[in-house]
């Protein structure tokens, strides 16, 4: 079930942190990356092994953008989900998203326990493209059947 109210609050955020982006292409931290930056975020990319993405300065982590964000989208794999929740705790960030589309994505349940032992509930499921305007028809669908 989708946490309705927490996405909203999500959202609602003018800055955020992209986790999982990468130099290659089709992966889906890179189109969420694109579709927050279509909509208007201001958005930093996060990838310790890149210097660039499409073109954008890549930041190593959290604390190494040039301004704090409001809300961390997690994209990556699930085994870094722990750590990047810890650098959001660091940086009093409530707002943290673990992707979660098709099977587990970034879910990782010690990195939600670390969240709710810390009072802060995560989003745990779903993709920012099923809500971030416009949404295309198969995210639509998507929603439809989460």
């Amino acid at each position: 079930m989708l946490q309705t109210q927490l996405i909203k609050e999500f959202l609602d955020n003018e800055v955020i942190a992209v986790v999982g982006v990468s130099r290659k292409k089709d992966i889906p931290a890179n189109g969420i990356f694109k579709k927050f930056k279509s909509a208007g975020y201001r958005v930093y990319p996060i990838n310790p092994n890149a210097d660039q993405i499409d073109g954008e300065k890549c930041y190593p982590d959290i604390q190494s953008t040039t301004e704090k964000p409001d809300a961390v989208l997690i994209a990556g794999p699930p085994e870094i989900s722990k750590s990047i929740v810890s650098q959001c705790l660091q940086e009093n960030i409530r707002h943290i998203w673990m992707h979660r589309g098709i099977g587990n994505g970034s879910y990782s349940e010690e990195a939600e326990k670390l969240c709710l032992d810390n009072g802060v509930e995560p989003i745990t499921n779903g993709c920012p493209m099923m809500f971030v305007k416009p949404v295309d028809p198969f995210h639509f669908v998507f929603r439809l059947f989460k």
